[in-house]
Formats: C-alpha cells, sequence, structure tokens
C-alpha cells in the first residue's frame, strides 16, 4: 500500500495532526481499529468501504467522519482502496462539524451528512482530476483552509497569516486545547479537577465544553491518552511484562489495566499481543504496521 502523510500550515497545524493519501490493497479485508485521542476524516476515492460500529455494519461510499471515539471500529477495505483523510486532533473537527461532537460519539457518519451531496462531489472530482497525493494533500489543505475561514472564526494577521478569532471567544477551545494539552503531557494521569480549578472554571462546565468540541468527557478523552500511550509504547518482538508496563502507565494493578484493555479493544493483552505478532509476521514492514490490527 501507498501512504503519503502532510503536516498542514498554520492555524490548521492547530487542529490537525496531518493529511494523509492512502492507496492499494489492505493488508487484511477487515482491520480492528482500537480508540485512538484523535478524530478522523475519510474522503473516499475508491470501491465503497464499510465499517462495523457495535452490532451494525454499514457501507460508506463518498467517505465517514468519525469523533474522539471510545471504542473499537472494524473497517473493511476493498481490494484497490483509495482515499485522503484527515487525523484531526481531539478538538480539531469541532470548527468543520457544524454540530455538538457528542451527537456522533461511536456514530460513524458519511462525509456527506456533515458537508452535503453537492460539495462533496465536486471536491471528490478535483481530487480525481489531480496529478497525484502531493497534489491531492494541497487540494484538501486548502478546502480545510477555506471552510475554516468560512466559519467566521478566523481573521488575516498583519503578516498574512491566519489566526483563531472567534472560535476560541464562543465556543471554549482554547480551552479545551489547554486542557488537553495537561493531559497529553502528563500521559492521562492528571486529575481532572485540578486541571479544570486551574483554568478557573468549574469541572461541569469543562466537561461541557469537551463533550461539545471533542465528543467525551475530559476524564475519558485522559484515559484513552493514557491508553494509547501505553499500546504504542509495546514492542509485539520482545517479550512484554503486562504487570510493570501497567505500573509504569500508572494503573493501579494489573487486573486494572487488562480491564481498561478489554474496554477499549475487546481483547485481553494477550490476544492482542498474538493478533500484533501475526501483523509482524504476514507483512513485515507493512506501512499500517503499529495501530490497525487485522479482524478475521
Amino acid at each position: 500500500m501507498q501512504y503519503v502523510s502532510l503536516v498542514p500550515r498554520p492555524p490548521l497545524d492547530g487542529l490537525i495532526d496531518d493529511l494523509y493519501y492512502l492507496e492499494g490493497t489492505p493488508p487484511y479485508p477487515r482491520l480492528r481499529l482500537p480508540p485512538m485521542p484523535a478524530a478522523l476524516f475519510v474522503l473516499n476515492l475508491g470501491p465503497p468501504f464499510r465499517i462495523r460500529a457495535g452490532a451494525g455494519t454499514d457501507g460508506y461510499d463518498d467517505g465517514c467522519v468519525i469523533t474522539t471515539p471510545t471504542r473499537a471500529f472494524e473497517f473493511g477495505y476493498p481490494p484497490g482502496t483509495r482515499s485522503v483523510g484527515v487525523h484531526f486532533k481531539p478538538w480539531g473537527l469541532a470548527p468543520f462539524l457544524g454540530m455538538p461532537a457528542a451527537e456522533l460519539r461511536d456514530l460513524p457518519v458519511t462525509v456527506e451528512q456533515i458537508w452535503g451531496r453537492a460539495a462533496v462531489a465536486e471536491l471528490r472530482e478535483r481530487l480525481a482530476l489531480a496529478a497525484g497525493p502531493g497534489e491531492m494533500l494541497a487540494l484538501l489543505e486548502s478546502e480545510l483552509r477555506r471552510r475554516l475561514t468560512g466559519t467566521g472564526g478566523l481573521r488575516l494577521t498583519a503578516t498574512g497569516g491566519l489566526s483563531l478569532r472567534r472560535l476560541d471567544e464562543t465556543s471554549g477551545l482554547e480551552l479545551v486545547r489547554h486542557v488537553s494539552g495537561v493531559i497529553v503531557a502528563t500521559g492521562g494521569t492528571a486529575a481532572i479537577g485540578d486541571l479544570s480549578e486551574a483554568a478557573g472554571v468549574s469541572s461541569t462546565y469543562l466537561a461541557q465544553r469537551f463533550k461539545a468540541l471533542v465528543g467525551v468527557t475530559p476524564k475519558r478523552l485522559a484515559r484513552t491518552y493514557r491508553f494509547a500511550s501505553t499500546l504504542l509504547s509495546i514492542d509485539p518482538a520482545r517479550p512484554v511484562d503486562w504487570s510493570e508496563l501497567a505500573g509504569r502507565a500508572g494503573y493501579f494493578d494489573q487486573a486494572h489495566f487488562g480491564h481498561e484493555f478489554r474496554a477499549f479493544t475487546g481483547l485481553t493483552p494477550t490476544r492482542y499481543l498474538e493478533i500484533r505478532r501475526r501483523f509482524l509476521r504476514e507483512h513485515p514492514g507493512h506501512v499500517l504496521d503499529g495501530w490497525p490490527l487485522p479482524a478475521d
């Protein structure tokens, strides 16, 4: 598979981790994606793909939007999949969404439902005519900048750049970004009550702003950050001391860690390690190795 990544220019870099292009045949027909502290936007340019969320499975022709998840999703990719997408920071999707993020929690929706059929069709047509992945990602970045400016939440600076304005003032975006930064810096172990007190707001107000902009409470986001950072620290090629790993990550004990593991992935830690090792064995050096897992 081909995977091309681009970090956008300011101010999008304050909302987005990267833009990406993905093309080729996936290593497995179905991939399980454990929850990450991020929102996902996928604009499909190839055959429809399928997403299993909970008990239901739906097809997505134009793409999908997923706010910060609380559980694993299962993606079914066809041969010859082709798409561009955005890995948003947890709060980064909010200016492009037009509704409280909590309304879409663990509920993937089509891009058309968010941006409208005509706009999505026009963007997909422009992307289809692009010369290659680099031009596609430049087009996507330009569209996101246009939409962000159109919210009324940006203004031009004296140097010709863009800076956030009313988005911060009216939605609490800067508050959520700041508190999220502390959560990241502490590996998800910070006491949320201390964070709200330091920010000068009530815990109720902070939770409301997080649910509106991120889709989950700050406590839930902290849990996700801690779990994701712990998972990414595992080297499947080496033996894993689960008790030591749980203690280093700040979990109460190994049983607490195992409970969190099953809650986030539906797998036990040992089963997860077996699946990761299978991926390594069957597809060494694959561009997708590290987070998605074979689901079949």
